[in-house]
């Protein structure tokens, strides 16, 4: 991704991002205050970003709400990039980026005043044990901010596995959430289809894999883009 200009020159288009957010999914910047209004984090809290990738869209939020960030990725690839962004946009001090994985934060119980994960926790196995997780680290009273896709019809064989029985309001209730709120976006999947028709439709000579990569995944959306719904969903720590 670090040396695909055509790539992320695509996803900024239709998704509205500037040059050097370093985004880490396919969340538009207009989901970015909606985000950070639904986080109510306080001034100077904590919030986690986790699968944070490059960190762009944790950074921005915490550059929005005042706040610390912590932003946690399996790769330290783009950890790497996510300290260097971090560093240009919100200054020394403010964020620090370590490597985990969805199921295990590596963080001391009850010490985040709000996580966030976009496009990322039905990469975990089980995501209820992602779930789990965030709640474990999230203060009483902690806001969770989760992005990704759920069937429009539940158990679709169309669906990808890991998608295909996906239900968060179910899990975040079970996970002993409170207040859970699951709503569609519609605006968001428009872009996202812009974004991947693009992608599909731009000549690839080859020497790109990030670019590659975004049309096979293009392609294997809009085969089935109806089968999914583009979901926003929040929670409360009890």
């Amino acid at each position: 991704m670090e040396a695909s200009p055509a790539k992320d020159a695509i996803l900024r288009r239709h998704l509205d991002l500037p040059a050097d957010l370093g985004s880490a999914g396919v969340v538009p910047w207009e989901a970015l205050d909606e985000i950070a209004q639904a986080l109510r984090m306080p001034t100077d809290g904590l919030l986690v970003d986790v699968a944070c990738g490059r960190g762009g869209y944790g950074i921005e939020i915490a550059k929005r709400s005042g706040t610390r960030l912590i932003g946690v990725d399996f790769s330290a690839v783009a950890l790497r990039d996510a300290r260097r962004i971090a560093a240009r946009r919100l200054g020394p001090g403010r964020a620090e980026f370590r490597v985990g994985v969805l199921t295990d934060l590596d963080l001391p119980t009850g010490v985040a005043d709000a996580i966030m994960c976009t496009d990322s926790v039905q990469f975990a196995d089980p995501p209820a044990a992602a779930l789990s997780e965030f709640r474990r680290v999230l203060a009483g009273g902690g806001r969770l901010a989760l992005t990704t896709w759920q069937p429009t019809s539940p158990g679709d064989p169309r669906v990808v596995s890991r998608l295909r029985n996906l239900d968060l309001r179910r899990e975040l209730e079970s996970a002993g959430f409170h207040h859970v709120v699951v709503e569609q976006r519609l605006r968001w999947r428009a872009a996202e289809r812009g974004a991947y028709e693009e992608a599909v439709a731009t000549v690839d000579d080859g020497r790109d894999p990030a670019l590659a990569s975004l049309r096979e995944e293009g392609r294997r959306a809009l085969d089935s883009f109806e089968t999914l719904q583009r979901i926003v969903a929040y929670a409360t720590a009890p």
